[in-house]
């Protein structure tokens, strides 16, 4: 152990930080329109160190993250994502979920992976390489990833950059394609970069802060 050492705010500060950092992540949105601008890759890698910084189960830090700007690449990885979302819209997709998604208006159709300057692939690592040679499990991978993914997300929106988190199911292929060992399974396709002059997003409201909290006190 080790010890720690925060420094304590006033209770103002810690107010006007608050809001200020909400306001910020309040005006974040699933962008699917990107300008090709180029973004410095020191930024991503900031950002993606940011999201290292991610609490997780038994410090396992059960991530990795993939950096892609090759556009050829790119296309290869759209067209395998756009004939899973193909079977997905077509065959897969239940009522329930296609109910949800008609709002939004989505597709199978998914130009931000070529137009974004940069690709973001998280993979999640369903074991972890022992001191003993052999492999044994993670814990709360999918849980910790999920933080990781957060704080990755509002980095990215801290520096004033679009994303997106893409899931398009079956990921296999990412895996794949990229190279990465058995044990890791992706588990977001984000691209990132400035939002397009053209980008517009869906009009949609946040629940309000009594809609999503209950206080004991």
């Amino acid at each position: 152990m080790v010890p720690y050492s925060m420094s304590k705010k006033p209770i103002e500060s810690m107010q006007a930080d608050g809001e200020a950092f909400f306001a910020t992540m309040n005006k974040r949105r699933s962008v699917r329109h990107f300008s090709k601008q180029h973004v410095p890759q020191h930024l991503l890698e900031l950002a993606i160190q940011t999201a290292g910084t991610a609490p997780s189960g038994a410090n396992l830090q059960p991530w990795t993250y993939v950096l892609i700007s090759n556009q050829d690449m790119k296309s290869v990885i759209r067209a395998a994502a756009e004939e899973e979302e193909r079977k997905t819209y077509a065959e897969r997709m239940p009522e329930a979920w296609a109910e949800v998604l008609e709002p939004l208006g989505t597709d199978d159709i998914k130009e931000h992976i070529t137009d974004a300057p940069w690709l973001i692939v998280m993979f999640r690592h369903s074991q972890r390489l022992r001191a003993n040679g052999e492999f044994g499990p993670t814990y709360y991978s999918h849980e910790s990833c999920g933080i990781s993914a957060g704080m990755l997300i509002a980095a990215l929106q801290n520096m004033g950059l679009a994303t997106l988190t893409h899931t398009p199911s079956p990921m296999g292929f990412l895996r794949d394609l990229l190279g990465r060992p058995p044990h890791e399974h992706a588990m977001l396709l984000m691209p990132v970069g400035y939002p397009a002059d053209h980008a517009e997003v869906p009009n949609i409201m946040k629940k309000s802060l009594s809609d999503i909290l209950v206080v004991h006190s």
